[in-house]
């Protein structure tokens, strides 16, 4: 993701936290965004539960759609 997607999404990060978060409640889903935060490679959402695959294309989507944002690799779990 581009320095400048980045800065788009961080610039309205509460809004899309909402967004995302609807999106997942509207499919019954149990996990939530609880925040967006950049790191050295793109962005980092954490959740209040582990995703599963549903839940990361739900929110991959979102960002895709987002301000057309584009992704050279799809999102995926970061494990402690």
């Amino acid at each position: 993701m581009s320095t400048n997607n980045v800065s788009r999404v961080m610039a309205k990060a509460n809004a899309h936290v909402s967004n995302i978060n609807q999106l997942l409640k509207g499919v019954k889903s149990e996990v939530s965004v609880d925040f967006i935060c950049s790191d050295n490679k793109g962005l980092l959402l954490t959740t209040n539960k582990v995703a599963i695959s549903s839940n990361l294309n739900i929110i991959e989507k979102y960002l895709k759609d987002s301000n057309d944002i584009k992704h050279k690799e799809g999102i995926r779990p970061r494990l402690p």
